[in-house]
């Protein structure tokens, strides 16, 4: 039998789009409850790795009800975050229940069931899907990984340069990840650092006279595609060095026609400055491995001691709603935000797409919007 007689809505994941969503519930006087699977909130930000750094500002970075301390400067760092989503949670007072997952979600004639750890099952009578963009670390399944005699991780795995001092590093993808990688592994001592790049990336300051990248993108959003496209190039020319002699051309397709195709612009901490003192190598992407040797699709090889591949995550949705119809054919959810599907109402997603305008403005932006139609559906 369900565990829970009253019903409360159930936010699953203690990131910072669920613990958003919990205190606008909690605003508007609705019982919510976060079911985080990990010790603590916040568990994907602490594992990421030392280095980083918010790209979005610290006012366009907070979630609703609680501004960010002016102490922790204009870019956040992972820790300053982490602790944000600490003192968060003690502000609004939010019912946290950790080591718990949430394995399926199933309709019921009046909501919705949970089935979680340890053979629980919760009732709900709304539900909010948390669980993060970057939920399952995947890396491609190149042929002759498994021959490879060097050390292969994701990009989830690394935390600092210090394992990998005097050591032959391949990071593989340009994001922004890839970048900060490759730079940090630049900086603290790796011997040699090539960056695997399949598609150019657009780059861009991260500040401009002090007008941050984020700020534009938040202007931008409802703008025609080519009109972004075509200020975009222009804005490039100006700030950015051209990098196709040192093996990173500008891209062919427009800034913003890659934004929508889910491709966000790398943001300038460092990159451009390696590239062009060739302390980072760019390379054309891994096409196959074979022994010692990492063969690219230029038909050349290289023979790196370590490949760290920031090639992204997945939702890992699949198990969890995968049965009710609700997913894309790559796995995103097919409504987020405020609207539900129509075989599933009361069914929320929240955190699936990745906006120029920055992610944590967007969580805080749909926390609220989401809050508003659990509070009018239940009247």
């Amino acid at each position: 039998m369900p565990e829970t007689p009253h019903s409360p809505v159930y936010v699953i994941g203690g990131g910072p789009g669920g613990l958003a969503v919990a205190a606008a519930l909690g605003e508007r006087g609705i019982h919510a409850v976060v079911l985080e699977k990990s010790r603590a909130v916040a568990a994907s930000w602490r594992g990421h790795y030392d280095r980083l750094v918010l790209h979005t500002t610290r006012r366009l970075s907070a979630l609703p009800g609680h501004p960010i301390p002016r102490s922790f400067g204009r870019w956040l760092s992972r820790d300053d975050l982490v602790r944000y989503l600490e003192q968060y949670v003690e502000h609004h007072r939010l019912e946290i229940v950790t080591g718990v997952e949430v394995h399926r979600v199933d309709r019921t004639a009046d909501g919705w069931l949970l089935r979680a750890t340890g053979g629980r099952e919760l009732a709900a009578s709304a539900v909010v899907v948390a669980t993060g963009y970057n939920h399952t670390p995947h890396v491609p399944d190149w042929p002759g990984l498994d021959t490879f005699s060097g050390e292969v991780l994701h990009a989830g795995e690394y935390r600092n340069a210090e394992p990998y001092r005097g050591r032959d590093v391949l990071v593989v993808g340009s994001g922004n990840t890839g970048a900060d990688i490759a730079v940090d592994l630049a900086e603290h001592g790796a011997a040699r650092v090539r960056l695997a790049v399949r598609t150019p990336p657009h780059i861009v300051r991260r500040s401009t006279a002090g007008w941050p990248a984020q700020w534009t993108g938040v202007l931008v959003r409802r703008l025609p595609r080519r009109l972004v496209d075509r200020a975009a190039a222009r804005m490039a020319r100006w700030s950015v060095p051209d990098l196709a002699p040192y093996g990173l051309p500008r891209p062919e397709t427009g800034l913003y026609s890659r934004v929508l195709e889910g491709a966000i612009p790398v943001q300038d901490v460092g990159l451009v400055d390696a590239v062009r003192k060739r302390k980072v190598e760019p390379v054309p992407a891994p096409q196959a491995f074979k022994d010692d040797r990492v063969l690219l699709s230029d038909g050349s090889d290289v023979s790196p001691d370590t490949v760290i591949a920031a090639t992204g995550y997945r939702r890992g949705l699949e198990g969890l709603v995968g049965h009710l119809d609700l997913l894309d054919g790559r796995g995103r959810p097919r409504h987020h935000g405020p609207r539900s599907a129509e075989n599933a109402p009361g069914l929320y997603f929240t955190g699936y797409t990745n906006p120029i305008s920055g992610m944590l403005r967007e969580l805080a932006l749909d926390a609220r919007r989401i809050a508003k139609a659990v509070d009018l559906a239940s009247r």
